[in-house]
């Protein structure tokens, strides 16, 4: 009798097919599960949530690769890659091309983890009451975000076209099942890409559920906070200025955040006070362990001090002098470097068991910022008092006059090495160089050549 597995990897809560003893010819493959017995209990179902939370940790997730992939294409000689994994150097050099092996690896495990949240969203109703409710909203939150990474890195940025007709990634919202499937089956699952236009929605649609859904605290995972603070950020890529400064400024006068007054107590917090906790600023992070999670930030940005037990990393980006001038003398991030010899690295990412920020409070504050003054509002406080509140915590004197610029800047300072940048550029429209313009094709990721191979649906991006 045939029958359908799901991978364990998938359901990623630790679940095991048991065989019988007596029928040692129906020995069930370890690695795989009865898709009929995947999904009982409510435990399976928040087993499930938990393998979530472990798909977008991976390195090719919000473990690394989301944040340093627009880093590297934003670069225009602030940084260097000095490594040699081929896939990173094209990266760098904005030639990538379709069997790129780090794009093919944020490609699958992105979907891995959005199918791992569509498995606890089709299984909803096994669910506890009680429980439902934060259940949805985590797994609703969860899949935007990861679609709306997707979309940044493998699309058209939002407005560059039509965003009705411009090409963007599949969506697919139901479980994937079939591991052994019938030429039906696999002609089933050839998706092809929804529009820009449409993926965005989608993201909107399970954020502000989410939203709706989450309670203000939640431990480590996503909370009411997160999901506003990812709406602010879809809204701002829209240029829907309004909308985003709104959402921020739910998350600042929520009262579950502040400003942390050592800007340094940021990061790298194991290593320096011997704990995995995050600051009242820190809305979301991705938790890494000695004993579970690989921050691959810290991998290729880290680099080993010998007189600091805990430290690692490759050393393989290193910061370039065009980077230092922009800092003004008494900025304390400005001085947030280590140096050895003539190579410099940021300080953000020398502890390889410091978690992975993926969302700041000063964000939401820099957002509500720009919004305000774009729109000559003053909802939440003025853009004057936001922006003073992000330099004097990093010993700047305030600023008398403001200006888009001025802005601008403060939000490249804070967030730089945070994967934010590239982002930025696109939907200000500020080139990243004097050859390479905020659309250029040469920023946007390849359709994976091994994903176009086994469904003929999918159409390359521009130039590949």
């Amino acid at each position: 009798m045939k029958r359908l597995f799901l991978k364990s990897s998938i359901l990623a809560s630790g679940l095991l097919a048991m065989a019988s003893c007596a029928d040692k010819l129906e020995v069930l493959p370890t690695q795989t599960i009865n898709a009929n017995n995947a999904f009982n209990t409510s435990g399976d179902v928040l087993g499930a949530l938990s393998g979530t939370y472990d798909g977008i940790q991976s390195v090719n997730v919000y473990g690394g690769a989301f944040q340093y992939i627009p880093d590297l294409l934003a670069n225009n000689g602030e940084v260097r890659f000095f490594g040699t994994f081929s896939s990173h150097i094209e990266i760098a050099n904005k030639a990538m091309v379709s069997n790129n092996t780090q794009v093919t690896a944020t490609w699958n495990s992105s979907y891995n983890a959005i199918n791992r949240a569509n498995n606890v969203l089709a299984n909803l109703s096994k669910v506890v009451e009680g429980s439902r409710n934060r259940v949805e909203g985590e797994a609703r939150c969860l899949r935007a975000m990861v679609y709306f990474e997707l979309i940044r890195l493998y699309a058209k940025a939002w407005g560059d076209g039509a965003p009705e007709s411009t090409p963007g990634v599949p969506l697919v919202l139901t479980p994937t099942k079939i591991v052994d499937p019938t030429p039906a089956d696999i002609a089933a699952l050839a998706v092809s890409r929804n529009t820009v236009a449409q993926v965005y929605a989608q993201i909107i649609d399970d954020l502000t559920k989410a939203e709706a859904l989450l309670p203000a605290t939640n431990n480590y995972f996503a909370n009411k906070g997160l999901a506003a603070g990812m709406l602010s950020r879809v809204y701002l890529m829209q240029q829907k200025y309004a909308e985003a400064r709104d959402a921020a400024n739910r998350v600042i006068s929520s009262d579950v955040y502040g400003l942390v007054g050592d800007w340094t107590s940021l990061f790298n917090n194991f290593l320096f006070t011997q704990s995995s906790q995050n600051t009242p600023e820190h809305i979301f992070t991705v938790r890494i362990t000695e004993q579970d999670g690989i921050n691959d930030m810290n991998t290729f940005y880290g680099t080993t001090i010998g007189s600091l037990p805990g430290t690692a990393g490759r050393s393989d980006i290193r910061v370039q002098t065009a980077h230092f001038s922009q800092y003004e003398p008494d900025d304390l991030r400005g001085q947030f470097f280590y140096r050895t010899g003539s190579r410099v690295f940021t300080s953000k990412f020398l502890d390889r068991y410091a978690n992975v920020p993926v969302i700041r409070l000063a964000e939401m504050v820099l957002t509500r910022a720009e919004c305000n003054f774009r729109l000559k509002t003053a909802v939440g406080d003025t853009p004057e008092n936001d922006i003073n509140a992000i330099r004097e915590r990093v010993g700047l004197a305030p600023l008398a006059a403001l200006d888009l610029n001025a802005i601008l800047k403060e939000r490249k300072l804070e967030l730089m090495f945070e994967g934010h940048l590239l982002h930025d550029l696109k939907r200000t429209r500020r080139p990243i160089s004097n050859t390479i313009a905020w659309n250029s094709p040469r920023l946007v990721l390849p359709i994976p050549q091994r994903e176009r191979d086994a469904n003929p649906n999918l159409t390359q991006n521009e130039g590949y």
